[in-house]
C-alpha cells in the first residue's frame, strides 16, 4: 500500500508539471520556472508521503550536503556524456557548426530538472528502494532497470534496441548509484547532468524524443550502432559501454561500503530478518 501511495503522489506531480510545461511550450522563461517548481514540489511531496506512510525521517533526501551531492552527480553525468560524444566524433560524423540557442538551453534546463527529479524519485526513491527491501539489491536493480527501459518505449522515435540500451546504461547505472550512495541527490544530479549535456549543450536527440536545440548547433550522422540513429546517442554502443563501466564501479562501491541488501529467505516457522543498510 505504501508503494502505491508514494508512486501515485510523485506521479501526480510529474503529470501535472509535464502538462504545464507542454501548455507553455515555446515560452522559455515559463518552461524554466515550471520545470524548477515541478522538481521542488516533487521533492517536497516525496518527503511528505514517505514520512506519512513510513513514519521516519527521509534520510535519502537529507538537506545536509545536498548541493555538493547534486553537483558531484551532475559532473559525472556530464563527463560521461561528453566522453561518449568525443568517441562518436572520432568514428562517425558529429559536427559543431557554431553556436545554437541560449534560450533553448535555458528551457531545457528547467525541463531536464523536472525529468531528472521526478524519474529518480519514482524509480530509485520508491520502486528500487521498496523492492530492494523485499527482494534484495540484485533483483531490485534488474527489475527496476527493465521497467525504466520499457518506459522509454513510449517516446516518439523509440525502438526495442533503444529501450534495452536505456535499461542497461541508465536503469541499472542509476540504481547502482543509489545503492552505492544511499541518497537520491547523486543519482538526481547524474541524471540531470547526462540529459542536459545531451540536449542542452550538445543538441542531440535524447531518448528518441527528437533533436534538441541547445547551446551548440550540431549535426550527426553515421552507423546506427555508433550514433544511436533516431533514438540518439543513448542507442550507441559507446553509451552502453560507458553505462556498464559506471554500473560496475557503483556496485563495487556499494559492496565495499556494505550497502548490498541480500534477498530475504523465508524458512518454515522462522521470521525473516530485516535487512539493514549502513
Amino acid at each position: 500500500m505504501r508503494l502505491l501511495k508514494q508512486l501515485v503522489a510523485v506521479a501526480a506531480v510529474a503529470f501535472v508539471g509535464g502538462q504545464a510545461i507542454v501548455a507553455v511550450q515555446g515560452n522559455v522563461w515559463l518552461t524554466l520556472v515550471i520545470g524548477g517548481l515541478t522538481a521542488v514540489v516533487a521533492v517536497l511531496v516525496y518527503g511528505w508521503v514517505v514520512r506519512r506512510t513510513e513514519r521516519r525521517e527521509v534520510a535519502e533526501l537529507a538537506r545536509a550536503g545536498a548541493g555538493a551531492r547534486i553537483g558531484r552527480g551532475a559532473l559525472i553525468g556530464f563527463g560521461m556524456f561528453a566522453a561518449v560524444i568525443v568517441n562518436i566524433a572520432f568514428v562517425a560524423d558529429y559536427d559543431v557548426r557554431g553556436l545554437g540557442s541560449v534560450t533553448g538551453a535555458l528551457a531545457l534546463f528547467g525541463f531536464m530538472a523536472a525529468v531528472a527529479v521526478t524519474e529518480e524519485l519514482l524509480f530509485r526513491g520508491v520502486l528500487f528502494r521498496i523492492v530492494e527491501e523485499r527482494m534484495g539489491t540484485w533483483i531490485a536493480l534488474l527489475l527496476t532497470g527493465v521497467v525504466f527501459g520499457l518506459m522509454h518505449l513510449s517516446n516518439s522515435d523509440a525502438s526495442a534496441w533503444g529501450a534495452i540500451c536505456v535499461a542497461v546504461e541508465a536503469g541499472f547505472m542509476l540504481a547502482a548509484c543509489y545503492a552505492a550512495t544511499r541518497n537520491l541527490w547523486v543519482p538526481i544530479g547524474l541524471h540531470f547532468g547526462w540529459n542536459f549535456a545531451a540536449g542542452g549543450i550538445f543538441s542531440v536527440v535524447v531518448s528518441g524524443n527528437g533533436r534538441s536545440e541547445g547551446l551548440l548547433d550540431t549535426a550527426m550522422s553515421g552507423p546506427t550502432l555508433v550514433t544511436g540513429g533516431d533514438f540518439g546517442p543513448e542507442g550507441s554502443l559507446y553509451t552502453v559501454a560507458a553505462g556498464v563501466v559506471l554500473t560496475l564501479v557503483f556496485l563495487w562501491l556499494a559492496h565495499r561500503r556494505g550497502h548490498i541488501v541480500p534477498r530475504r529467505r523465508r524458512a518454515v516457522g522462522v521470521q525473516p530478518a530485516t535487512a539493514t543498510v549502513s
